[in-house]
């Protein structure tokens, strides 16, 4: 496993919102979790990258435990995250954007450069002058994508990356999803869209209330129509 969740509870003061949750991430491999809002996706995500304190059980990653490192010290090991609202500098350029996540090239993971990076993302390389603050939502995703690449990490979390994000740019973001894969990347996304979802993941998992209530690969959730309404449906 690259990254593994075993038995997690955490949550935010008092508020408990994962409830032993065990989640797997395989080597070069996409998983999904999926959920309806407030079932405690973004939280395991971030419990992953130590933003929220895990209260038990234990987060390996590479085979390293990693639950109270702090967030600087997980990303130095090669986890890179993608928050949901992106925090992009607004002031900075796209090609400053990108500086300012360079790091050393990292054993056992791809390296990344500026220009493979306008590659993958072409909108970025059309625009590598403009501020930040000054692009579309969609955007603004591929750069922040694209700024954690700059770390050169081993796996990446994705915190909603599809949210908000018209049908063209939610294409644009797949494909670059399916060639991070290809680059021999694990991906961790958090999604509610089960339509979109299937295109780029290998497995899901869905949780429901901060608890793992179904773990498989796409196909099985594809043939389950009664898994999917009862946990997936609005």
């Amino acid at each position: 496993m690259t990254l593994e969740l075993k038995a997690l509870n955490a949550g935010y003061g008092r508020a408990q919102v994962l409830f032993d949750l065990a989640i797997d991430l395989r080597a070069g491999e996409v998983l999904v979790l999926l959920g309806r809002n407030g079932a405690g996706k973004s939280t395991a995500l971030k419990a992953a990258m130590g933003l929220v304190p895990a209260w038990s059980g234990n987060i390996r990653f590479g085979g390293q435990r990693i639950d109270g490192l702090a967030p600087f010290q997980v990303a130095r090991l090669g986890l890179g995250y993608v928050p949901e609202d992106r925090r992009i500098f607004t002031a900075l350029s796209v090609r400053e954007n990108l500086e300012a996540g360079r790091q050393p090239p990292r054993e056992g993971a791809p390296r990344w450069t500026p220009e493979k990076l306008y590659e993958l993302f072409p909108n970025l390389g059309r625009m590598r002058a403009r501020p930040g603050g000054r692009m579309s939502g969609g955007e603004q995703q591929m750069l922040a994508i694209a700024r954690t690449l700059m770390g050169n990490p081993r796996t990446v979390l994705l915190d909603e990356p599809f949210e908000g994000l018209s049908p063209l740019i939610v294409e644009g973001v797949a494909a670059a999803i399916r060639e991070l894969k290809r680059e021999g990347l694990s991906v961790l996304l958090s999604d509610q869209n089960l339509r979109v979802a299937r295109r780029v993941a290998d497995r899901a998992c869905i949780i429901e209330r901060g608890r793992l209530c179904h773990e498989g690969g796409m196909a099985e959730l594809d043939a389950a129509p009664a898994l999917r309404e009862r946990y997936l449906s609005a």
